[in-house]
C-alpha cells in the first residue's frame, strides 16, 4: 500500500510540475495612442505606437475597442477584430471604392509596404503582430476627391458615406469629435482576457 501511495504521489507531483512548467503568462506591453481631428483627411488620424512588448502578439488574438462621447453628445463604441473570414462571408471593416481591407493597418518592423500602394495583405489588422516599433494607423479618405473635409467649406464633414479607415476604427460619426474630447482606447488579449492597454486619449485638433 505504501509503495502504491508513493507512486501515486510521484505521478501527481509530476503532473503539477508539468502544469507549472507548461503554463504561460499573459503578454504585457507599453503603448502610446493619438487621436487627431484637424477637420480634413490631410490632418486627421488614429495611431497606436507599440513602445515595448514582452513577446510578439498576433493581432488576430487582440481585440481593439474604441468608445467615446463627443462634446456635442454624439457617441459610439467600435470593436475591431481580425482578420475578416471572407471565406465565410465576413467583410473587412474598411470598404470604400474598390478597396476592402481590415484596419488599422500595421507599419514598421518586418512589414512589406510600398508607398505607391494603399495597403498590402500583410498590413491588414489580424495579419501582423504587435512588436516594438509597430505602428497601428488609420486615417480618413480624401485623396480621390471625395471623403473627409476635402474643401475649406466642408471641414469636419464627409462628402460620401463609405467606410474609410477612420470610420472603421472610430465609428461613422467620429468627425463629431473635437479637440479636448476623450476617446477610450483598449487592447485586449483574447486568449487570456488580459487588457494590454487602456487609456482615455484626449483628442487633438
Amino acid at each position: 500500500m505504501l509503495v502504491v501511495t508513493v507512486i501515486i504521489a510521484g505521478i501527481a507531483s509530476g503532473f503539477a510540475s508539468g502544469f507549472v512548467l507548461g503554463s504561460s503568462y499573459p503578454p504585457t506591453g507599453t503603448f502610446n495612442c493619438k487621436v487627431i481631428n484637424g477637420g480634413s483627411w490631410e490632418n486627421s488620424f488614429f495611431e497606436i505606437d507599440v513602445v515595448t512588448v514582452s513577446e510578439p502578439v498576433p493581432t488576430k488574438d487582440v481585440k481593439l475597442t474604441v468608445s467615446w462621447i463627443a462634446s456635442d453628445g454624439t457617441s459610439d463604441s467600435v470593436t475591431t477584430l481580425g482578420p475578416a473570414d471572407t471565406a465565410n462571408g465576413e467583410e473587412p471593416n474598411c470598404q470604400y471604392g474598390s478597396y476592402k481591407y481590415n484596419v488599422p493597418l500595421g507599419y514598421g518592423p518586418d512589414i512589406d509596404y510600398t508607398p505607391s500602394e494603399v495597403y498590402t495583405t500583410q498590413q491588414e489588422y489580424g495579419n501582423y503582430a504587435l512588436v516594438a516599433g509597430r505602428i497601428l494607423y488609420a486615417s480618413p479618405n480624401g485623396k480621390s476627391g471625395e471623403g473627409y473635409g476635402i474643401s475649406p467649406g466642408t471641414r469636419y464633414e464627409y462628402s460620401d458615406a463609405t467606410s474609410d479607415p477612420m470610420r472603421a476604427v472610430l465609428g461613422p460619426d467620429w468627425n463629431h469629435l473635437r479637440s479636448g474630447d476623450r476617446v477610450n482606447v483598449r487592447l485586449t488579449h483574447i486568449p487570456t482576457s488580459t487588457i494590454l492597454y487602456e487609456n482615455d486619449v484626449i483628442v487633438e485638433g
